[in-house]
């Protein structure tokens, strides 16, 4: 059974359906898949209030039963993977001006990070091999793969910590936390990867090394769009991979600032709380992103599924959705001013 308003998370897909047609009509929207993320959703949720309200408990035991917000979630992979093929064939086979290729390539890259990585972030906590299976098909259009590894096993057991590359330290400025969290990660996921094969007594070269099975398709996918798309294609490709791999980044960067657990006296750190991360309970962003807003949830009980996610009081709250903090995070002194004083009283409170 379902209502009308569970349809709310299709709202999501107004961003690949934005890249369409700026690739389809460059002329006059190849930078409408920016200004739709940028300015618009910003803008609107300037005047739509926080949402602190959670759902019962019978409405909870409803959603995680109800196979629609699954499907919902599946369509993201067809159509991740449609903008990606299509985004390359335009460029291969249509002439764009150098304007509007930074258009059309910022818009794909836009789709990765925002639909495609956060899809698979969704899928990659599920059980069944399907939807494991498609989370690692939608990180391949970013190539970052590797995500999948250090994400569920690293970032989750060290979030908050000095141990995880993807947690931002206070007064990190977001040019230093990007290089630092992708080279950290991918190091992460490697360690990771080559700890699980000795534990299983599993050789490197074999299929049970999933890193190196990333490696041979991340090489693959551009070479194999450098044959049939040209060399404009494959650069284009990849600009548009490395865009939605500092999306995701960036929003790593705003989801953890500051945040630290304490260190117990066994020389282990406290068990993840909500009060470790940043929460952001403005319910447009919340449509746009299946909850990922409500990251403290997520962290606490990373198991559950995103329509059941609840707000919690202790979670510190980002004064601004999403789009407009990670407006905020690319000029680094407002950055510090805005959230600095956040992050003291959040650490005063917890000492």
């Amino acid at each position: 059974m379902w209502r009308l308003k569970d349809l709310k998370y299709l709202s999501g897909y107004l961003l690949p359906w934005s890249t369409f047609l700026a690739i389809k009509m460059p002329e006059t929207r190849a930078f409408f898949p920016l200004i739709f993320a940028f300015v618009i959703i910003p803008l609107v949720e300037a005047f739509v209030p926080a949402d602190n309200s959670n759902i019962s408990i019978q409405e909870e035991s409803e959603r995680k039963q109800n196979r629609l917000y699954d499907f919902m979630l599946y369509l993201s992979f067809p159509i991740q993977w449609s903008v990606i093929i299509y985004f390359v064939w335009s460029v291969s086979t249509k002439d764009y001006t150098t304007l509007q290729l930074i258009g059309i390539t910022t818009g794909a890259g836009l789709c990765s990070g925002v639909l495609g990585i956060n899809a698979a972030h969704e899928l990659g906590h599920r059980k069944s091999l399907f939807e494991r299976l498609l989370s690692q098909g939608l990180l391949l259009s970013s190539l970052y793969t590797h995500f999948y590894i250090e994400h569920n096993r690293g970032h989750h057991k060290h979030v908050a910590t000095p141990d995880d590359p993807a947690s931002a330290r206070l007064n990190e400025n977001l040019y230093h936390f990007i290089p630092r969290s992708v080279a950290g990660s991918y190091l992460s996921a490697w360690r990771i990867q080559l700890d699980l094969l000795r534990k299983n007594n599993q050789s490197f070269l074999s299929i049970h090394n999933n890193m190196l099975i990333y490696v041979i398709m991340q090489l693959a996918l551009p070479l194999i769009i450098l044959a049939f798309g040209g060399m404009k294609a494959m650069l284009c490709f990849l600009a548009a991979a490395a865009i939605g791999i500092a999306l995701l980044e960036t929003i790593n960067y705003i989801e953890h600032y500051g945040m630290r657990r304490n260190l117990l006296p066994d020389g282990k750190y406290e068990k993840v709380l909500p009060r470790h991360s940043w929460n952001a309970n403005y319910p447009i962003g919340r449509m746009f992103l299946f909850e990922l807003t409500r990251h403290a949830d997520h962290h606490y009980k990373a198991s559950k599924k995103y329509q059941t996610l609840k707000h919690w009081d202790e979670s510190p709250e980002l004064p601004a959705g999403y789009p407009a903090m990670m407006l905020l995070s690319t000029i680094p002194p407002l950055w510090f001013y805005v959230m600095n004083p956040r992050v003291e009283q959040v650490n005063t409170a917890l000492s």
